[in-house]
C-alpha cells in the first residue's frame, strides 16, 4: 500500500455558544479547522483534522497546517501508509518541530490501517476500555454568575466535569472558582484552568483564597518552573497542560512530582501515534490523563474518543466532545454525546465519512 496523495479541505466550525473566552482576553468565533485526506494506490482514504486554537494559544495557527502540508506532503509520496514508525521518522526528518503539522497526516494514516484492517482505531491502540469515556465541558470565561449558571445547565445535560476557564483578574477567579462549585454536587469535578494566564503571585493568592474546595488548579502559569512553585505551595490536586509538548518534559515532570493529571493534546505532540507513546507511558507511571486536542469536529471528536477508549479507565480522568460545541457538522458517525458520555466508533479505521458539501473543495494537493 502506498501513498499516493495528499490533500486538505478548510472548515469554518462556527460556535453554538457565539463565541469561546479564555485567560488573557483571548477569544475565537469561528475556528479555522483543516480536514487532511491521505488516498493510496488501492483506493483507501484515510481522514483527519487539525484545527488550533488561534494563534495566541499554542505555537500552532490554521494556515500554518496548510503551508506546512505544502513543505511536508513531498516526502511521504509512496510511503505506506500503514509503517506509522516510518512515517513520523520520515515526517521528523523532513520538517523540524511543527508537531500540529504532522498531526492530520497521523491521524489519517491510522484512519487508513483500521479501514485496511478492519478494525477501530480503539482496537489497534489497545482495546476498549469499559463501555464509555466520561466528558467535560469547558466554560467559556464571562461573569462569574453567568459562569455558575452554564455550569448548571450543563451539569443537567449529564456532564459531571466542568473545565473553568479562568486565568484573568485573581479576586473575579476566586469569585468565578466558588460561584461554580456553589452549583456542583460533591461527586462531581470541578477544574480551574488558567491556560498560563496567572503570574505566579497571583496564583499563589488564587490557591489560597480557595483552599477550602474541592478543585482541581490546571497551568496557572506560562512556565513550567512557576507553576511546579504554586504547585509545591496548595493542596489542590494539580494539571499540567500547556507545558507537556513531548516526553521530556513528561518525564521531568514526573522526577519533580509537578502533577496528578496531564492534559495529552493529540495535535501538540504530532498526532495520534505520538499521543499514544504519552499515553502508554503516563499509564506505566499511574498518571491520570485528559485526552484531548486543541479544538475541532467531528473528525477530531472521533480521534480523541479512539484514543481515550483505547486508555486504562482508571486513568482517564475526563475527555471532551468537541462536535458538540460548533454548529457544523463536517462528518458522519462520529461519536455523539449522551449523558456526559462518548464511545468511539465500532467501525473500521476512525469511523468516520466526511460532508464534503460542508468541507468545501481541496485548497491544496500534493501527489
Amino acid at each position: 500500500m502506498k501513498i499516493t496523495r495528499i490533500s486538505a479541505h478548510r472548515v469554518e466550525l462556527p460556535l453554538i455558544e457565539g463565541a469561546y473566552h479564555w485567560s488573557g482576553g483571548k477569544s475565537v468565533n469561528v475556528f479555522d479547522s483543516t480536514i487532511v485526506a491521505v488516498e493510496t494506490a488501492e483506493g483507501l482514504v484515510g481522514y483527519g483534522e487539525v484545527c488550533p486554537l488561534g494563534p495566541f494559544y499554542l505555537p500552532a495557527y490554521a494556515e500554518g497546517v496548510r503551508a506546512g502540508l505544502r513543505e511536508l506532503g513531498p516526502h511521504l509520496i509512496r510511503l505506506d501508509p500503514r509503517e506509522l514508525g516510518v512515517l513520523n521518522q520520515r515526517m521528523d526528518a523532513a520538517l523540524k518541530g511543527h508537531p500540529y503539522v504532522k498531526s492530520g497526516i497521523d491521524i489519517a494514516c491510522w484512519d487508513l490501517l483500521g479501514k485496511a484492517s478492519g478494525l477501530p482505531v480503539c482496537m489497534l491502540m489497545g482495546g476498549r476500555f469499559g463501555e464509555s469515556v466520561r466528558l467535560y465541558r469547558a466554560i467559556s470565561q464571562i461573569a462569574p454568575d453567568a459562569m455558575a449558571e452554564n455550569v448548571a445547565s450543563y451539569r443537567d445535560q449529564g456532564y459531571t466535569r466542568f473545565q473553568l476557564k479562568v486565568g484573568g483578574d485573581p479576586d473575579t477567579d476566586i469569585q468565578r472558582i466558588r460561584a461554580a462549585r456553589d452549583v456542583l454536587r460533591p461527586s462531581d469535578r470541578l477544574v480551574a484552568d488558567a491556560n498560563t494566564g496567572w503570574t505566579q503571585h497571583e496564583a499563589q493568592r488564587v490557591v489560597r483564597a480557595v483552599a477550602d474546595l474541592d478543585v482541581y488548579i490546571e497551568q496557572p502559569c506560562l512556565t513550567y518552573e512557576e507553576c511546579l512553585a504554586v504547585r509545591r505551595n496548595t493542596t489542590h490536586p494539580f494539571i499540567l497542560d500547556e507545558n507537556i509538548d513531548g516526553l521530556e518534559m513528561l518525564f521531568r515532570a514526573k522526577a519533580d512530582l509537578a502533577m496528578d493529571v496531564v492534559n495529552l493534546k493529540i495535535s501538540k505532540l504530532g498526532g495520534l501515534t505520538k499521543a499514544r507513546q504519552a499515553r502508554d507511558v503516563c499509564a506505566s507511571m499511574g498518571i491520570a490523563m485528559t485526552i484531548e486536542d486543541s479544538w475541532g469536529g467531528d473528525i477530531t471528536t472521533a480521534a480523541i474518543a479512539h484514543l481515550a477508549h483505547s486508555t486504562p479507565e482508571t486513568l482517564r480522568f475526563t475527555s471532551t466532545d468537541f462536535n458538540s460545541y460548533v454548529t457544523v457538522c463536517n462528518a458522519d458517525g462520529a461519536p455523539k454525546r449522551e449523558h456526559g458520555f462518548m464511545k468511539a466508533s465500532d467501525a473500521p479505521g476512525l469511523g468516520i465519512t466526511p460532508h464534503f458539501d460542508v468541507i468545501g473543495p481541496v485548497v491544496l494537493e500534493v501527489l
